[in-house]
């Protein structure tokens, strides 16, 4: 089965490249994560960039802006019960589908894909992340050019 289209709001296991391993000069995340498509731009020859945000269980600090993820839309995505977050002050972009999906153990290419955030909770997410990223509180790490 073929990669689904990368829309906004879907949730997709991927290998997180945090920023603070980026500047430390790693170039490959050292754990597979679910993570929210906050866009996907069509770029010059075609190709897709795809901008995920990190889903994490680590509780956010006072200068992270995040929006937990409800229990139920968790049992929905598949993801385990531990409270978890969605990170808005980074975000990795790179060109869709790129080495750093993951599928699910012995699963086919379709399994790299959770599920879709419901709308309302999506357009929580977008919001506050435009809103952080025009406040200059977000910053990317380009994984594939």
């Amino acid at each position: 089965m073929p990669l689904p289209e990368p829309v906004p709001g879907l949730v997709v296991r991927y290998s997180y490249l945090w920023l603070r391993e980026h500047l430390k000069g790693r170039e490959e995340g050292q754990k597979d994560r679910p993570c929210a498509i906050i866009a996907s731009i069509r770029v010059e020859a075609g190709d897709l960039r795809v901008l995920v945000l990190p889903i994490t269980h680590n509780p956010p600090n006072s200068s992270q802006p995040a929006i937990e993820i409800p229990s139920q839309v968790k049992h929905r995505l598949g993801l385990d019960e531990a409270q978890s977050w969605i990170l808005l002050s980074e975000w990795n972009e790179f060109i869709w589908p790129g080495p750093d999906l993951r599928r699910t153990s012995g699963q086919d290419d379709s399994s790299v894909v959770y599920g879709v955030l419901p709308p309302g909770l999506f357009r929580s997410v977008r919001e506050q992340f435009l809103s952080t990223v025009r406040a200059g509180h977000a910053r990317p790490v380009r994984r594939t050019t």
